[in-house]
């Protein structure tokens, strides 16, 4: 009897955990690096196979927002700094910063101007968002593209991560223009 009551209250506490991260109602404010949910209500949610499908038929534009890692605070003026390269999916369009939770309203307008040109102002045409594997700023930028009334909206969650173990091509990317100096 005692057993079972035990093996009970350990699939009691397991539940939780096997049930997976829930979608907030909101975008994600922080702890970017962390679980994702499986789903984006509204969003079709692919893997490396079928991204890398959709990179090779054409048509969609895939859009990374992995963040610009920032200046260290304690380097001294004048020291001189290099963001790092960002290899990514050839063909992407980096928005570093734009999938932060609350982004400056220069960096809303730069975002939402981007994938106007992007797509060339088809709100219709494929957008696949992706960063790194557990990363939730493809989330929140998949999240904000649907607000702008992009309708099909695709998310990478595994981003570059599951691209680069299948060993699919990678390029270095710049940033697209006009990139404001704010998040």
């Amino acid at each position: 009897m005692r057993r079972g009551a035990a093996a009970l209250a350990l699939v009691a506490l397991a539940l939780p955990v096997m049930a997976g991260v829930p979608e907030p109602s909101g975008y994600r404010m922080g702890d970017y690096r962390a679980p994702v949910p499986e789903t984006l209500e509204g969003a079709r949610v692919v893997g490396p196979e079928e991204a890398h499908a959709l990179w090779a038929a054409g048509g969609a534009v895939f859009v990374d927002v992995l963040p610009r890692a920032p200046r260290p605070a304690n380097l001294p003026e004048g020291a001189f700094w290099r963001d790092r390269p960002r290899l990514s999916i050839p063909g992407a369009v980096w928005f570093p910063n734009a999938g932060y939770g609350a982004i400056a309203p220069v960096t809303d307008t730069w975002f939402r101007d981007g994938l106007r040109a992007a797509t060339g102002g088809d709100r219709t045409r494929p957008l696949v968002f992706f960063c790194l594997d557990d990363c939730w700023m493809s989330w929140n930028a998949a999240k904000r593209a649907q607000s702008y009334g992009h309708s099909k909206v695709i998310w990478f969650p595994e981003g570059t991560d599951g691209w680069s173990f299948m060993d699919y091509p990678v390029e270095e990317l710049t940033a697209a223009p006009g990139e404001p100096v704010t998040q």
